[in-house]
């Protein structure tokens, strides 16, 4: 039973007492006419008002009781949930803390990775630009070769024939 429900049956308890008590005053206080005939009905009131008394009493000592009890049982409960609380957060927050952590250490290294991947896509792009330019190098020195190498020849043409002609000529 909550505090609530007794406090309910408290207010309820009191207006009886009270009504008890104003009708033993009013008994007593009531003028009497025969004092053999209202001095046995004055001591049964009296008893079955003492007993009432006593009936309220049990009743209110039982629900202290019964709440006394309730609260002892929720104080208890309460100091055992809050070590039950206390002992998951002692094992929930290294785990957090760890995977927080790691959490933290996989973006740092996905950021780098993307960095990573962003220059290495253009040092990529810088290679094959360099490699056709290096390839286009190769084919003009190749052909200024064979062109030299017939520029050469055609010279030593040249001067062989105008050595010859000389030569005839003397």
């Amino acid at each position: 039973m909550t505090k609530e429900e007794e406090q309910q049956k408290q207010p309820q308890v009191k207006p009886c007492l009270q009504q008890q008590k104003k009708m033993m005053s009013e008994m007593i206080e009531a003028p009497e006419t025969d004092d053999g005939a209202t001095l046995p009905d004055q001591d049964s009131a009296l008893a079955a008002f003492r007993a009432m008394e006593e009936e309220i009493e049990r009743r209110r000592s039982e629900i202290r009781e019964r709440l006394q009890a309730q609260f002892t049982r929720v104080e208890e409960e309460a100091k055992r949930l809050h070590l039950i609380q206390s002992e998951l957060d002692s094992v929930t927050d290294p785990m957090r803390k760890e995977v927080a952590a790691i959490c933290k250490k996989v973006e740092i290294v996905n950021r780098d990775v993307k960095v990573l991947g962003i220059h290495c896509q253009k040092k990529e792009k810088e290679y094959r630009e360099s490699a056709e330019a290096f390839d286009e190098k190769k084919k003009e020195k190749a052909q200024l070769l064979a062109k030299l190498a017939e520029l050469v020849s055609e010279s030593e043409k040249l001067r062989s024939s105008k050595l010859e002609e000389l030569c005839n000529n003397i």
